[in-house]
């Protein structure tokens, strides 16, 4: 793809965040107070301050970020930033940024936010034994989802499999009369 049309055309582009998991000001909270369009998958935990404990909602991968923008408008943050880093693709050409294809994203995004339970994984834990068929969700908070039944031994939970290559993996929930396999 020609490298001026990437300049003016937003992408999902990952970051990563070096700043320490406990910071007051991360990267995510930096890009959107810019106006930049950030994902960071949340998940809640429990931690104790002044002998009281509370729930907040903290990054899964702390150092793991997406922002849709184009590389003009990104490009001079990531320079000025010196805690925020593009990802780039192993075996791919020179410091070439990894690109999340929007349709990927979209589907990801609306499995995090309709999810009650969701479970995240990183890309190396979950390997073609714990996923088996092809599945699509009709019906309920998730329908049109695809991805892979998981199947963990013991478990009677049905769990849906949709990730994004080489970064993350998320299972959630689904209730039997809303999968129908895919060939």
């Amino acid at each position: 793809m020609n490298a001026e049309i990437k300049d003016i055309e937003k992408y999902w582009y990952a970051l990563r965040d070096l700043k320490r998991s406990n910071a007051i000001y991360p990267a995510y909270k930096q890009l959107r107070e810019l106006g930049i369009e950030v994902f960071t998958p949340m998940k809640w935990r429990m931690t104790k301050r002044n002998g009281r404990q509370f729930g907040r909602e903290v990054p899964v991968m702390p150092d793991l970020l997406f922002a849709h923008d184009t590389r003009k408008i990104l490009d001079p943050i990531v320079a000025q930033t010196p805690t925020l880093q593009y990802r780039f693709k192993k075996g791919g050409t020179y410091c070439e940024p990894i690109i999340v294809p929007e349709e990927d994203m979209n589907r990801f995004i609306g499995a995090v936010r309709a999810a009650e339970d969701p479970k995240y994984y990183s890309a190396e834990e979950i390997d073609s034994l714990m996923t088996g068929k092809n599945i699509r969700i009709v019906g309920g908070a998730m329908d049109g989802q695809e991805g892979k039944l998981l199947t963990v031994r013991g478990s009677k939970v049905k769990r849906i499999v949709i990730k994004l290559p080489n970064l993350l993996a998320l299972s959630v929930k689904v209730e039997d009369e809303y999968i129908q396999i895919i060939d």
